[in-house]
């Protein structure tokens, strides 16, 4: 394939050009259907003509529908998504980024997205559906999937598309509750994972943020116990890498542990440790969960994160373990490789 699209970049280079355009157009009213010409045109910052005459070919060409309410993707238009998605990342040369990174941060596996998780809407659901498809390859009867919780760990639930075969798969979240966000605490991560691939799971049923006397109160409960005891089996975790400042904001912690935060140079936050750019565990919240030490022997980890303000946290959370495959976007490998 990769011949072949260098004789292409030679002989009809402008196809090319217009096929990358039209497929960023398709991807984008996926991504916030059901949207319209003016939305489209300012969130592509594509004049609305220009707009008007690739939707008109999109829907000629049965990709698209166009009603009153907005412009959706057809069941047509979705195939093609996928099907040319391996083709784009090719023309891009993102399986050649993915062989830097991987060398760069001396880990197991690199998967990049094409795009910026910032800017577009759909590469949040590109990394989701990547995490999902690799996770789909790796399972077998024998897997205990530990997942914590964010809006990248719920995209990777939704991503999920193939059932199981095997009933014997146990899903459970890997950290207790963060935030207000119910659709994207761990337990209904690990609800809907579950429910995808029509397996089993296991609830945990505790806050991340408790004090001290109530997280040892809580851990004598049974059913906690239950589950903390599955959690300490898990043997495929997916995780989200947070940045160390955004994610104290999140658990709102106090204005004394974020200048300590700052103070010991934490750039990045996983299953509640906090790391500096070396990987050195500089504070950690005590919560109910996966551990440090229950980390370090599992035998698969993957981390997912996009965005370029997230390369540092990225490089940070790498150098934890060798064997991890990491799961990002284009923005965040290009910042990691040029600044990093």
């Amino acid at each position: 394939m990769d011949n072949i699209i260098e004789l292409q970049k030679k002989i009809v280079p402008e196809v090319l050009i217009i096929l990358e355009k039209r497929y960023n157009i398709l991807r984008n009213i996926y991504a916030m259907q059901p949207i319209g010409r003016r939305g489209l045109s300012n969130k592509l910052s594509i004049g609305e003509r220009i707009v008007r005459t690739e939707v008109e070919i999109l829907k000629d060409q049965g990709l698209i529908e166009v009603t009153p309410y907005g412009m959706t993707v057809t069941p047509e238009g979705e195939n093609i998504i996928d099907n040319l998605q391996e083709y784009i990342y090719r023309l891009r040369g993102i399986k050649h980024l993915e062989e830097q990174l991987k060398k760069k941060l001396d880990i197991h596996e690199v998967k990049i997205v094409s795009g910026n998780f910032e800017e577009d809407e759909y590469v949040l659901t590109d990394i989701g559906k990547a995490t999902a498809s690799y996770i789909e390859n790796i399972i077998d009867d024998s897997s205990i999937i530990g997942i914590t919780g964010g809006t990248t760990m719920a995209a990777v639930a939704k991503g999920i598309t193939r059932a199981s075969k095997n009933n014997n798969i146990v899903v459970v979240p890997a950290r207790g509750g963060i935030g207000k966000d119910v659709e994207n605490q761990s337990n209904t991560v690990a609800a809907e994972m579950a429910r995808r691939l029509k397996c089993q799971y296991q609830l945990l049923h505790a806050s991340d943020t408790l004090g001290q006397q109530a997280l040892e109160s809580i851990l004598q409960d049974p059913e906690i116990k239950k589950v903390t005891n599955i959690i300490k089996s898990v043997n495929l975790l997916i995780f989200g890498i947070g940045r160390a400042d955004k994610m104290a904001q999140r658990r709102e912690m106090s204005v004394e542990i974020v200048e300590k935060l700052k103070e010991l140079k934490a750039v990045a936050e996983a299953f509640g440790y906090y790391f500096t750019r070396e990987g050195k565990i500089v504070y950690e919240m005590k919560t109910v969960g996966i551990s440090f030490k229950d980390f370090e022997k599992i035998s698969t980890v993957i981390g997912v994160a996009g965005g370029a303000n997230k390369a540092e946290a990225i490089v940070s959370i790498s150098k934890l373990k060798k064997s991890m495959i990491l799961i990002t976007d284009e923005a965040a490998a290009l910042e990691i490789l040029e600044k990093y």
